[in-house]
């Protein structure tokens, strides 16, 4: 199976998809336990949800699960959030803190080091050539992580998760003007809520990538499944009502991310 699809575009917005993938090689399916074959931390439907908002956007989706190995986690299985529950480079467990994998069939050193290079690599390497290849276009890059997880999972954060989450590491992975403007657009969004790097200030991916110095802004997604799904459990149905208008804001913040990107063009990437 092909690891990673991308689609060429020539807008400066680029749109990752790290956890859309449902694709589990058979012999790593086998030593899923009957838990992690639910593969249920999905970022369910996203690529569909963002399919059309944005004409001429590159995209860039993993199309293996995260169970296989995570495309949004440091290679060096650095911890993103310490002191707080997560999931790793290869998750033991799902998001509920329950084990995915047969006992005594876990994953090793040694399938952490094969899947890095079969799997996490060559999506890093696509991603990183279309980043590369947008910015000689033009001289500015805006890479937009597309997420979504459960609104409520008590292993990993309290309470209910707004609707819009939005991460920029503490607003260093991009210009402050790409910040403010999804803020804005989701703030308005009249029955949504939002936040500004709350749980989820941005995975590897957009800490690895956003360098604004250089021309490259990253900025996270995470969206609350309620959103635009029927149900958050099995079978993880899309609604299409309640995406539609989910959709709607999506496509607003993202036409005003390519308006930011061409001011900065015209500026010379000053912002």
């Amino acid at each position: 199976m092909s690891v990673v699809d991308v689609a060429r575009g020539s807008s400066p917005v680029i749109l990752a998809f790290p956890h859309t993938g449902t694709d589990v090689p058979s012999d790593i399916r086998a030593r899923l336990n009957d838990n992690g074959r639910m593969l249920a931390d999905t970022d369910w439907h996203i690529h569909e949800l963002y399919a059309g908002l944005l004409d001429d956007a590159t995209t860039v989706r993993a199309t293996f699960h995260r169970y296989v190995i995570d495309a949004n986690r440091d290679p060096a299985g650095t911890s993103l959030y310490p002191g707080q529950n997560t999931t790793g480079l290869i998750p033991e467990t799902d998001f509920d803190g329950n084990a995915i994998w047969t006992e005594g069939a876990e994953p090793t050193a040694a399938d952490v080091s094969a899947r890095l290079e079969q799997f996490h690599a060559p999506y890093h390497a696509a991603l990183a050539a279309e980043i590369e290849r947008v910015k000689a276009i033009h001289g500015v890059a805006v890479l937009y992580d597309c997420h979504s997880i459960r609104s409520q999972i008590p292993f990993l954060f309290e309470g209910t998760l707004p609707d819009f989450n939005i991460g920029t590491n503490s607003g260093t992975s991009c210009a402050l003007e790409f910040e403010r403007v999804t803020a804005e657009i989701a703030g308005y969004a009249a029955g949504f809520t939002s936040i500004v790097n709350g749980r989820f200030k941005g995975g590897w991916t957009t800490r690895h990538y956003g360098a604004p110095a250089t021309g490259v802004h990253a900025i996270q997604m995470e969206l609350a499944q309620s959103t635009h799904l029927a149900t958050e459990t099995v079978p993880f149905a899309y609604d299409e009502d309640k995406a539609g208008k989910l959709r709607e804001h999506l496509k607003a913040i993202l036409l005003r991310l390519e308006a930011v990107a061409y001011e900065l063009k015209a500026m010379g990437n000053r912002p």
